[in-house]
């Protein structure tokens, strides 16, 4: 069955006649159109762009340069955003009639697609990944269930790595949803898929083979451009038709000129070589960090679920009777910050994490570090 897109956006954001900003008619000349200080910005300092004036609303040559980077054909399939978290709120937007339609997710899983859901009144279907023995992938059959019972359903969150669980969906069962019939649209959330060392990476490539996918990324992980905020750049790749409603549906002037400065030299020649390098000295520090929390001499550790395809490591907590614990994790969790230095998150609470923390992975020096306090922390506590 073909993607059909007026069946899956809203009437009103479809007859929505876009913000005309100023830059998208001129750019250059003497621009006396958009009541902008024609002296320049009161910094103390010369900065090299002209932050006086509004910046483009589009940046093409960002997206030329992740046309490249991402192996997709247009820069038409590619839409810019403050972060991964704006592109969320706005397919949830765009798709979702408030009190009336719904998104799936998949716990655990990246808290912001329910977050997002809750802000504009739309109702959250849940169907938790397969959690034995750390596995974290997609149960198809409760997939299909779900959208055959709740045809309100407009659109599918699936995070690959997952955050919490560091882990690559397999590249057939995403395929399997795509080629189910199901006409809402299919987001692939890849934040973390540089780290990824194997074939289950991006699904990027795939845009072209199916309409309703659209595939997010972000530049604050990989590229470590995460305090450029609040301007930080996420990245949409999908249809055209989808992007052109997301491009109509936007801030006129959603990333500043310094963001986008910035993120223009990250994905230079030079700026992805940088990427490449501190990628690849991650997955070192990631195996040898996996290796020592296994051979870990003091007891309190147990198993490290998940697959490990992202730039942290999903590790239990055990009390003394050698079992998953919430209360020491916690314990743990709070000596580690409050008198040890050294801040790691609890995801203890959520579904399929019980007694978990999870810790990003750090230079070698962190990552001594934290094995020396985290021994500390567990003989205390």
């Amino acid at each position: 069955m073909p993607f059909n897109i007026e069946k899956v956006i809203r009437p009103n954001i479809l007859a929505l006649a876009p913000y005309r900003c100023a830059r998208d008619d001129y750019s250059k000349g003497v621009l006396l159109d958009a009541n902008e200080n024609a002296f320049g910005s009161a910094l103390p300092i010369k900065y090299k762009e002209e932050l006086n004036r509004y910046p483009d609303p589009y940046h093409p040559k960002i997206k030329e340069r992740i046309v490249k980077l991402r192996n997709v054909s247009l820069i038409r399939q590619v839409f810019l955003g403050v972060g991964s978290d704006e592109v969320i709120d706005l397919l949830i937007r765009v798709t979702c009639t408030p009190g009336k339609d719904k998104i799936l997710t998949t716990p655990p899983t990246y808290g912001m697609y329910s977050v997002s859901a809750q802000v504009n009144d739309v109702g959250v279907v849940h169907s938790n990944l397969n959690i034995e023995n750390g596995l974290y992938q997609l149960r198809l059959d409760d997939i299909t269930a779900s959208l055959k019972n709740n045809p309100e359903i407009k659109v599918v969150f699936l995070c690959s790595p997952g955050n919490p669980t560091g882990t690559a969906l397999s590249h057939d069962s995403i395929r399997e949803i795509l080629k189910s019939g199901y006409e809402g649209i299919v987001v692939v959330d890849e934040a973390y898929v540089d780290f990824v060392d194997h074939e289950n990476g991006t699904v990027s490539s795939w845009i072209d083979t199916y309409p309703n996918l659209v595939v997010i990324q972000t530049l604050s992980k990989s590229f470590g451009l995460a305090g450029i905020s609040p301007h930080r750049l996420g990245i949409a790749l999908g249809n055209p038709d989808l992007i052109q409603i997301l491009n109509n549906t936007k801030a006129p002037y959603n990333i500043g000129t310094p963001a986008a400065s910035i993120a223009y030299e990250a994905l230079s020649d030079v700026g992805l070589a940088t990427m490449n390098t501190h990628r690849s000295y991650l997955i070192r520090q990631r195996s040898m960090l996996v290796q020592r929390l296994l051979a870990f001499p003091l007891q309190g550790l147990g198993r490290i679920l998940g697959a490990n395809d992202a730039n942290f490591i999903l590790v239990e907590i055990l009390d003394k009777n050698n079992k998953p614990c919430n209360v020491r994790a916690g314990k743990v969790y709070s000596r580690l910050a409050d008198c040890l230095g050294v801040v790691i998150r609890l995801r203890c609470k959520e579904y399929g994490c019980f007694g978990c923390v999870r810790i990003t992975v750090g230079t070698e020096q962190d990552n001594e570090y934290l094995l020396d306090q985290l021994e500390i922390a567990l003989k205390s506590v």
